[in-house]
């Protein structure tokens, strides 16, 4: 069993427009866009990273907006629902909250224990938060959400998949422990995490498969504290069996992808370098950052892609 992962890193999605996305998680949800950058395989689309102030693995949700992407159709082989931590009692706020904003799919529920508050994304992307007393991060506090009740960082991802065991016994194999079930949900927690350290397994054995698109989690990365470690996870998952890509350099950390027996895509991603390598703390996400080997697309890309507010 490895020792090496610490819970998430990101999580990586899909959406349709950029200035909504943009608006729903720094307006709505009160993150931080700490980075500004565009997809290295398709540099014509932006890659948007929200987070806490400096973009803390464990808090980092980013987003592919492909214009003209269809919608995605949700099922089976995919991450069903990203969860959010929030302090205790603090449900009522957000639930006013979205219900001002419009936010959609709002619904009260209670799952091992914990109060629960699902909505929708503005591309129909689960998500939901989650009261954790026993949170301790640091909230991005200047989005004019009380510190009180804003979001520390991720809490869980659930995993919605024809028959979890082949996952389960991956992820027992990077260290996870099961320490619950609800129903037909198994929970399972890394120890010594970094916070998000909890990922539920959902079996839906007559669900039909997920087609990805708009509103679809692309991936989901785990976080390791350095190349070092990424690189003891890489063997021991070669060893295993999996096909594993080599480590690519991503900018802020350094990435390796592989896909599970449920069809979910992970990827295990490096806490090094962060997303101040390029920028300022103070002024994280604000200009557009682009690879080196995309420099030489700035004056089309900064005509070409829409425009954000800061």
């Amino acid at each position: 069993m490895l020792d090496q992962i610490k819970g998430l890193h990101h999580v990586t999605s899909m959406a349709r427009d950029a200035r909504q996305n943009n608006e729903f998680f720094t307006k709505k949800l009160g993150l931080r866009r700490v980075k500004k950058t565009v997809n290295f395989d398709a540099p014509d689309v932006y890659h948007l990273y929200y987070a806490d102030e400096v973009g803390t693995p464990g808090s980092v949700m980013t987003y592919f907006p492909f214009p003209n992407i269809g919608k995605g159709r949700h099922g089976v082989g995919e991450v069903g629902t990203t969860v959010y931590s929030v302090p205790e009692g603090t449900l009522a706020y957000w639930e006013k909250r979205f219900a001002d904003e419009g936010v959609l799919g709002l619904s009260r529920e209670e799952t091992f224990g914990e109060k629960r508050l699902a909505f929708a994304g503005p591309d129909g992307d689960g998500f939901a938060l989650v009261e954790n007393k026993a949170d301790h991060r640091a909230p991005w506090a200047k989005a004019g959400i009380p510190s009180d009740e804003a979001i520390r960082g991720f809490h869980s991802v659930s995993l919605r998949l024809k028959d979890g065991g082949a996952t389960e016994e991956l992820l027992k194999f990077m260290g996870y422990e099961e320490v619950d079930t609800s129903g037909n949900v198994k929970r399972l927690a890394v120890k010594n995490g970094n916070g998000a350290n909890f990922v539920d397994i959902e079996a839906l054995p007559g669900a039909a498969f997920a087609d990805l698109g708009a509103g679809s989690v692309h991936h989901v990365a785990f976080a390791v504290e350095n190349r070092a470690k990424q690189l003891e996870v890489r063997k021991a998952l070669m060893d295993t069996g999996y096909q594993v890509t080599p480590v690519i350099d991503r900018d802020y950390f350094w990435a390796i992808y592989f896909r599970t027996p449920g069809g979910v895509l992970f990827e295990v991603s490096t806490n090094e370098p962060g997303f101040d390598r390029d920028e300022d703390t103070a002024h994280l996400g604000e200009a557009l950052k682009l690879p080196t080997q995309h420099q030489h697309l700035r004056p089309y890309l900064e005509q070409h892609l829409q425009k954000l507010e800061d």
